[in-house]
């Protein structure tokens, strides 16, 4: 269970739907008061916790979970607009696991989730399969029939993304935010040409992927 602590109902949403492509359990909080609430009913195996919030400053939060022991280990990542050197280190210092400022890219903050997951041992399993397909994302790798297939970084995104959730239709929107994050400006092609290269190269496999029209892509 990763829980979400952050005000902004929009981003807050963004996070919570993107770590559910990854098969987290996810739980969000607009209000302290509530992320309180929740651990009183249940204790997550990480906590993303923003620094500006209502009722309680963020910083005051992570102090208050490093000072008792049952909350002492519990991984926290915090999120920010904050990015100042001392912001940062003040946060890390203070027990923060990892330090994100926003905006910040999805499949950057899923990376630093699993970081944080692996280095406390609590990681899932890191390799997805359908088919002759195989993409590891903790060596960032793709292979088709065991032999590796050379992918950029957006493509293999791509590909990471599709086969978290097989037979689901991720909509062209969801994944701009998710890759190229909310404040990407380019191209409504640049999409089209990513997953058109992606395709070529899967060869064999590439009709493993397809196209919803009106929708977006799903990978079955």
């Amino acid at each position: 269970m990763i829980y979400v602590v952050e005000d902004d109902n929009s981003i807050r949403e963004l996070i919570l739907y993107a770590l559910e492509g990854q098969n987290y359990e996810v739980k969000g909080f607009g209000k302290p008061s509530d992320f309180w609430k929740g651990m009183e009913e249940e204790k997550p195996q990480l906590i993303l916790l923003d620094i500006m919030l209502p009722e309680q400053d963020g910083m005051d939060i992570l102090k208050k979970l490093k000072s008792q022991s049952q909350t002492r280990d519990l991984p926290v990542i915090m999120l920010t607009a904050k990015d100042s050197e001392y912001d940062m280190v003040r946060g890390l210092d203070t027990g923060a696991d990892d330090y994100m400022t926003k905006p910040f890219r999805m499949m950057e903050l899923l990376s630093r989730v699993g970081a944080v997951l692996r280095r406390s041992g609590l990681q899932k399993e890191s390799i997805l399969s359908l088919g002759k397909l195989e993409v590891d994302r903790s060596r960032h790798l793709a292979k088709v029939d065991g032999q590796e297939v050379d992918l950029t970084p957006k493509e293999f995104d791509i590909l990471w993304i599709l086969m978290s959730r097989p037979g689901y239709v991720f909509s062209r929107d969801t994944l701009f935010q998710r890759i190229w994050g909310t404040d990407f400006a380019g191209e409504s092609r640049t999409l089209d040409v990513h997953m058109g290269s992606l395709r070529q190269k899967l060869g064999q496999e590439k009709d493993h992927i397809q196209t919803v029209r009106g929708l977006g892509y799903k990978i079955l």
